[in-house]
């Protein structure tokens, strides 16, 4: 099986890439309300190409940013729901055998989609958990020695609950790894929150949105956000903030060089929301909690008495120290 080939519009100017962010950024705060600094962060994540890890406690919007980010660039959408029975076939698709032709036929999984919500991810036991690590690390699943390719564009966007609520599974190292950002929402103001109970009425708010760009053009997005320049004095600052992740002694295992690709591709996406087709130091701060503090090790985290907001106030730290060149 493979993805349909759709044609794409040429070479987004840097105008028209930042005019979509813009557009998608407006589209989803009518959405998800009085977030803007989280809902910036998926928009750039969207843009670079990355799949996005959201961690929250129930009920403060995730699944709805999930569906609102569909909505708004026309993607097909499924959602999975993850629980500790989940099987990788029920996410991934499977083999079925017909009588009549005595061959096995591929019945794609709801993972064949453009977006695809993986609700509660870690409420699913490892084996399951893994059946999407080959499809977010190349658009691809295999099954029976037989590869399928994925939808173009392809995102997961994952909801997890904090490890200390009941009936989670910590996710592996390789699957947090896959993510390009993680961030999360919160509770919203005091404001906004008595703003919704006086003007959400009963219709759900997804259907006050339509779209506001294709796939085709996000597709141009991500490729304008690619192309952008890295200046060697850009690059050697973004080494120097990945190798202090190694060397600090309250961290146990630092960035990867594969986290400092994603530090960079989400850098590459930040610039466009200033229409600037090369990076600066303040892109790469602007991303580098998300993308790495989901990645990082902390001795803490042995002795059970890790927080997971503890990773991002080490990187502030991390980022004051460093400094950035002129």
């Amino acid at each position: 099986m493979t993805s349909p080939v759709r044609t794409l519009p040429s070479a987004l100017s840097l105008p028209h890439a930042q005019s979509v962010l813009e557009r998608l950024l407006e589209n989803l705060s009518r959405v998800v309300q009085g977030k803007e600094p989280q809902l910036k962060l998926a928009v750039t994540c969207l843009a670079a190409g990355g799949h996005l890890l959201l961690e929250d406690v129930p009920g403060v919007g995730k699944t709805t940013l999930a569906e609102a980010v569909a909505r708004s660039c026309e993607l097909n959408f499924a959602r999975v729901q993850f629980t500790a029975d989940l099987m990788p076939a029920d996410v991934v698709g499977v083999q079925i055998f017909q009588a009549d032709k005595g061959t096995f036929q591929f019945r794609p999984g709801p993972l064949f989609h453009q977006l695809v919500l993986a609700d509660e991810l870690n409420r699913a036991p490892p084996r399951t958990q893994s059946a999407l690590l080959e499809a977010m690390a190349q658009d691809q699943v295999t099954v029976d020695g037989t590869t399928h390719f994925l939808p173009k564009p392809f995102t997961v966007i994952a909801t997890q609950n904090p490890v200390d609520l009941t009936g989670t599974y910590p996710l592996p190292d390789s699957q947090l790894d896959r993510f390009l950002m993680r961030i999360s929402l919160g509770h919203p103001s005091a404001e906004v929150e008595a703003r919704l109970l006086t003007t959400r009425g009963t219709g759900s708010p997804l259907l006050s949105i339509g779209a506001v760009t294709r796939p085709e053009e996000l597709l141009a997005v991500r490729e304008r956000a690619a192309a952008a320049r890295v200046d060697p004095s850009i690059a050697q600052y973004a080494v120097a903030l990945i190798h202090r992740t190694r060397t600090h002694p309250d961290i146990e295992r630092g960035a990867s060089t594969r986290a400092a690709l994603a530090l960079m591709a989400a850098a590459k996406a930040q610039a466009l929301w200033d229409g600037r087709d090369f990076v600066t130091p303040g892109d790469i701060q602007a991303v580098l909690v998300s993308t790495l503090a989901h990645r990082l090790m902390l001795r803490t985290a042995v002795s059970g008495t890790f927080s997971r907001d503890e990773a991002g106030h080490l990187l502030e730290e991390l980022s004051r120290q460093v400094a950035p060149p002129r």
